[in-house]
């Protein structure tokens, strides 16, 4: 009965690091990272119709210039589904379009030049008209990297210059998914540690029944009427 026992500690031991394991690892998950997938064509050529992106959700006052943010914005939109754009200028930067001619042009962040190598047909304005915005602090510009087909802060111009609260932003999109597949293998091997724990106590239950089974009756004398 003694391996019987030492099978059955060990089941439990095993299950509940599965448990811990696995668990921790979709609970973490979902907590810091979210997906969603591009229904539109304002962030191509990075991003195109269809794209499943992965983010890492943060606090709007972490989000850096060039960083790719999703947000919610349904008094602009209509709708509250995530929004995918770039962050082009912070609050107290200065932005504005365009310095250079045609195919030339540049958006100019603190009055230098932006170079913008992800953009679509190397279109900085896309045909919008000119404008020159200074971000208030806690908001952000943002822009597409299509240009000539993204609603960005360009179309809200009105709305103090068409930035956006920090407060909107839901996550940062990221491309290093070391992280994410880290915590996908937590998760599969808290699963395969759980299965190795049943497996365990399955054959605890078979020590057990085998010794049982190999226990001689006892005599008839020893037997009380």
């Amino acid at each position: 009965m003694g391996r019987a026992r030492g099978l059955g500690i060990a089941a439990v031991v095993v299950g509940l690091v599965g448990l811990l394991t696995g668990l921790g690892g979709v609970g973490y998950g979902r907590y810091a990272f979210g997906g969603s997938v591009v229904s539109g064509e304002s962030m191509a050529p990075t991003y195109g119709r269809g794209d499943r992106v992965v983010f890492e959700r943060i606090d709007g006052s972490e989000v850096r210039r060039g960083d790719v943010v999703v947000f919610s914005a349904p008094d602009r939109y209509g709708f509250d589904a995530l929004v995918l754009e770039r962050v082009v200028g912070v609050g107290g930067d200065r932005v504005a379009c365009c310095t250079g001619e045609a195919r030339d042009a540049r958006v100019t962040l603190n009055g230098e030049p932006l170079q913008e190598p992800y953009l679509k047909g190397a279109e900085a304005d896309g045909g919008f008209p000119a404008y020159d915005v200074r971000v208030p602090e806690g908001r952000l510009f943002l822009l597409g990297d299509h240009r000539a087909n993204a609603r960005d802060s360009r179309a809200f111009l009105d709305d103090r210059g068409g930035t956006l609260p920090t407060s909107a932003i839901r996550g940062r999109v990221i491309d290093d998914y070391t992280v994410p597949v880290v915590l996908g293998v937590a998760m599969m091997a808290g699963v395969v540690l759980v299965l190795v724990a049943a497996g365990l106590g399955i054959a605890a239950m078979a020590v057990r029944r085998k010794a049982r089974a190999a226990v001689p009756p006892p005599p008839p004398w020893a037997v009380r009427v």
